[in-house]
């Protein structure tokens, strides 16, 4: 009798916990979804309260202004500060002559001093892939150099990958940098391709690991992130000496080049670049970089809405192929929202004229200013 009493105490404490353990999974749900909810409401209050605050700008500025905004420069020879304030620059793009001489105290100060004559904070860049492409390392602002994504990766994995990118991030912060112009998401596997020794040498796979945990990161730590150079460079000649043309079919850019972009897309990439190769299967008579259809594969077929850039319109493969006057408001047809110049004397009053006689659009200038702005604000900025 005792026995089946304690039996029956026995199961009734089990019915016990497991009525318990059932209705847990339910309260955890319910929780989890006012939680979702909570956080979905608030994220919907920060972008009403953003795109207030672009709205806000935007309705303070003069048209001059906002085509400024749509210029990521080299840092002139001469006329540094007040051609910032002449032209509304959007951004400052720092290579070797800008650091020549200088330590980190004195780029600081530099920076700080273009930020001050701004009336819109600027973007401030610098091509820090590491390895072959770092303007800092060659000028011995950091130490170690930063080293190349394969060399990174060789040394220490998937983990060294996100520990480099924490440093340079420590590294902009403080001198006020915020676009290190990486990851380069070009699948390059043959060591004799120009572009191999800026990716990280593996296949399509392999890449966009790489693009994805690069932009996780690099968004983590509030540095902007620029995937290029789309639609996928390959192992095509070098386009800073050349006008390039690449012939691969379609297909192959889609199931294989496309996958690191899409990758970075998908982990909430900031900024893409778009190189100045003739891709045949898109558009065999424009270079990417001022080809509508380019961009509409871009836009349409990835669904990118960031901030889309040139590359450096002073490279070969666009300077030859049209003039820099003409090249800023093609660049701006095609869908580009930030055009990296050196010719930005000739391009902006250029692009002025146009809108004045309604070839270009002020609508699509504002388009491209909202994402310049709103990019701004992501990185604190504004």
């Amino acid at each position: 009798m005792k026995k089946r009493i304690l039996g029956l105490l026995i199961i009734g404490v089990l019915l016990l916990l497991g009525g318990c353990s059932g209705n847990q999974p339910e309260q955890t749900t319910e929780e989890s979804s006012k939680t979702k909810a909570s956080t979905t409401e608030s994220n919907k209050d920060e972008r009403s309260e953003m795109e207030k605050r672009i709205e806000d700008i935007m309705q303070s500025m003069s048209l001059e202004e906002k085509v400024g905004q749509l210029f990521l420069v080299r840092v002139p020879l001469k006329n540094q500060v007040t051609d910032i304030q002449n032209y509304h620059l959007g951004g400052y793009l720092l290579f070797d002559r800008d650091m020549q001489g200088e330590n980190r105290d004195s780029l600081k100060a530099k920076i700080e001093n273009y930020q001050e004559a701004s009336k819109i904070p600027l973007l401030i860049g610098s091509d820090e892939e590491g390895g072959t492409v770092s303007r800092l390392s060659r000028n011995q602002l950091v130490s170690p150099p930063f080293a190349s994504p394969q060399q990174v990766y060789q040394a220490g994995g998937w983990a060294a990958i996100t520990e480099d990118i924490d440093h340079k991030a420590a590294t902009f912060h403080e001198l006020g940098i915020q676009l290190g112009m990486f990851p380069d998401a070009d699948v390059s596997t043959d060591p004799a391709s120009f572009i191999h020794d800026r990716t990280i040498g593996m296949d399509a796979k392999g890449t966009s690991k790489f693009v994805q945990r690069s932009v996780t990161e690099m968004k983590k730590q509030k540095i902007g992130s620029t995937l290029k150079h789309f639609p996928g460079y390959g192992d095509n000649r070098d386009s800073h000496v050349e006008i390039v043309t690449d012939d691969r079919p379609l297909a192959k850019l889609q199931q294989n080049d496309f996958l690191p972009f899409k990758a970075g897309i998908k982990a909430g990439a900031d900024s893409v670049m778009v190189s100045h190769n003739i891709i045949s299967a898109i558009d065999d008579q424009n270079p990417a970089s001022i080809s509508p259809a380019v961009h509409k594969v871009l836009r349409k077929d990835l669904g990118f809405d960031g901030v889309v850039m040139t590359d450096d319109m002073d490279m070969a493969g666009l300077a030859d192929f049209i003039s820099q006057q003409k090249a800023g408001l093609q660049a701006l047809k095609a869908g580009n929202d930030l055009i990296l110049s050196s010719s930005y004397a000739q391009q902006i009053p250029y692009i002025l004229q146009a809108i004045q006689q309604g070839d270009y659009s002020e609508k699509q200038v504002d388009r491209s200013v909202e994402r310049v702005l709103r990019w701004k604000i992501e990185l604190g900025l504004l």
